[in-house]
């Protein structure tokens, strides 16, 4: 088809449907009283005249413009397209569309959500890692957006809702798998010690293994989340050391970085996954199915913590939700 006509309007669909203006407004709204039939006359007539309706004009009649903004950052980390993909095909179906904002790190937050705002959209949904709950404070009080959801990581300010995986049931899951399999010298390889938007991932597995076996876990930190990162600090950790120093499994709070730390084991210190040190991940993002990795990790419930977000835009979800999501045992542990 050629490109839409922008001189085609309403009433010229009207005219060629046989219907009135109105009923053609009506064709274009998801939930209007419409019937099947003139429905279909409406978009035939539209299709071949090449008219499409002027969303912006119709959500500042509506004040409801149908569009989320999604602000994320952190695109080194190959969950984050999982995450997008689900978001936008599922809101999409659902009849929202979406807005990409690139928020490059914590100053750029609070940009981040005005340049939301000056769109209009809906609500915005933060899935970025390097923002904290000042600026998010910011936001709210110069309600810069109606409402404000902190996807698949959690929050503390009241003004937000969280959407997340449930990481106390997770790592409670992880740390049991381990202990069952004879697993007892961890060290858990976290990302940036920032006081962004937090995982709860690191503070629950190392008090429920101390819990359950009196003895603490040693924690680290690569300085981002991504594999180089990972491997250059597994390298400095192990480096030089003996097999009785070693740690027997590397925890770690992705995927990304127990991706690096696999390579680091094997490539760098020449060392066996996981006959010499076993690695665990989170995410299940879909390199960690490969054969060359097949990693033991925690697959988070994305198709329903999107539901959960829907019901959140509907009006009828108005607290925080902590899913459970799901064990997947491979070879590298």
């Amino acid at each position: 088809m050629d490109d839409l006509n922008d001189s085609v309007t309403a009433d010229d669909v009207a005219a060629a449907a046989g219907v009135s203006r109105w009923t053609v407004a009506r064709a274009f709204k998801k939930d209007a009283s419409i019937s099947r039939k003139a429905r279909e006359r409406v978009l035939a007539a539209a299709e071949t005249l090449g008219y499409a309706p002027d969303l912006l004009a119709s959500s500042l009649a509506s004040d409801r413009s149908n569009l989320v903004a999604i602000i994320t950052n952190d695109f080194s980390n190959p969950h984050k397209l999982v995450l997008l993909e689900r978001l936008t095909r599922m809101l999409w179906t659902a009849g929202w569309g979406t807005l990409l904002v690139h928020m490059s790190d914590s100053d750029d937050a609070s940009a981040a959500l005005l340049a939301a705002s000056q769109r209009r959209v809906d609500a915005a949904v933060v899935i970025g890692t390097r923002f904290d709950d000042t600026v998010l404070a910011t936001a709210l009080g110069a309600r810069r957006v109606k409402k404000l959801v902190i996807f698949a990581r959690y929050s503390q300010n009241p003004g937000t809702l969280t959407i997340a995986c449930d990481d106390v049931i997770a790592m409670r899951d992880i740390a049991d798998h381990l202990l069952d399999k004879g697993y007892r010298r961890p060290v858990f390889l976290a990302g940036p010690d920032t006081q962004s938007a937090k995982l709860h991932r690191k503070s629950t597995f190392t008090e429920y293994w101390q819990a359950r076996t009196g003895t603490p876990v040693p924690a680290l930190h690569a300085d981002a989340y991504d594999s180089a990162a990972a491997i250059e600090r597994v390298t400095r950790l192990l480096d030089g050391q003996s097999p009785d120093q070693r740690p027997d499994v590397l925890v770690c709070e992705n995927d990304i970085i127990a991706i690096g730390a696999i390579d680091a084991l094997r490539c760098h210190l020449g060392l066996r996954v996981p006959q010499d040190i076993a690695v665990t991940g989170f995410d299940d993002i879909p390199l960690a199915a490969s054969p060359a990795y097949q990693l033991t990790t925690y697959r988070q419930p994305i198709t329903a913590m999107t539901e959960k977000l829907l019901e959140v835009l509907a009006g009828t979800l108005t607290h925080d939700v902590h899913l459970p999501g799901r064990l997947i045992p491979r070879g590298t542990t």
